[in-house]
C-alpha cells in the first residue's frame, strides 16, 4: 500500500520542483508507456509505447505510423492516459492528458532514433524506416495531470515491509503517492 501525500510529505509539503524532477526521473527511468485510447465504439484499448526524449517540460513524445488505428482513435477522441510500471521497486505513474499528431519533419528529424527502422521496416525508396520515411508521425501528449509513487525507501526495506505484510495482515507503507495539478505543469511560453 502507498501512502497518499496530495503533494506532502508527512508535515513538510513537497514543492513542485520536486514533484516534476521525481515524475521526470520515473518517466525516464521506465521508458515504455501503455498508451490507452478511446476507439470510436467507446471501448478503451492500450498499447505499449516508448516515450521520446522529453523538450519543453512536461509534454512527451510518442512515434507511430500514419496507418496506425490509434491516429482513427485520436481523431474521434484525443484524451489519452499514459501508464509506466517498475516492476523492480513497484513505482508507478499515471499521466492525463490531450494528444495531437504532429508531422513535422524538423521535429521527427530532431527526435528521431535509428531503431525506429526496426518497427517502420525498409519498404524501398524513402518508405526505408529513416527520418523522411512519410509513414512517420509524432504524437505529442500535453500532459494535463500526473499521479505517481515514488518509492524512497531502500528495496530490502521495502521487501521486508512487503513480507512482514504477508505474515501479519497489516498493509506495507511501499511508497508515497503524489499527484500534480494541471496548475503545477510548466507550459513553454509560446
Amino acid at each position: 500500500m502507498a501512502q497518499r501525500s496530495n503533494g506532502y510529505d508527512g508535515e513538510t509539503r513537497v514543492p513542485t520542483e520536486k514533484k516534476l524532477q521525481d515524475l521526470y526521473d520515473l518517466i525516464d527511468g521506465i521508458e515504455v508507456a501503455m498508451f490507452t485510447t478511446r476507439r470510436p465504439d467507446g471501448h478503451l484499448v492500450s498499447r505499449p509505447m516508448a516515450t521520446q526524449q522529453r523538450h519543453d517540460g512536461l509534454d512527451l513524445w510518442f512515434v507511430t505510423d500514419i496507418e496506425s488505428h490509434k491516429l482513427d482513435e485520436l481523431e474521434f477522441d484525443p484524451h489519452v492516459n499514459l501508464a509506466y510500471y517498475r516492476d523492480r521497486t513497484k513505482e508507478w505513474v499515471s499521466v492525463s492528458g490531450v494528444a495531437r499528431i504532429s508531422r513535422d519533419r524538423d521535429k521527427i528529424r530532431e527526435l528521431y532514433e535509428p531503431e525506429w527502422r526496426a518497427w517502420f521496416g525498409d519498404q524501398g525508396g524513402e518508405r526505408d524506416g529513416g527520418p523522411e520515411d512519410p509513414r512517420i508521425a509524432l504524437v505529442l501528449v500535453d500532459v494535463h495531470s500526473a499521479v505517481y509513487m515514488k518509492q524512497e525507501k531502500p528495496m530490502p526495506v521495502v521487501l521486508f515491509d512487503i513480507a512482514r505484510g504477508i505474515v501479519t495482515g497489516q498493509r506495507p507503507e511501499v511508497g508515497e503517492i503524489r499527484e500534480i495539478s494541471e496548475d503545477e505543469i510548466e507550459r513553454p511560453a509560446a
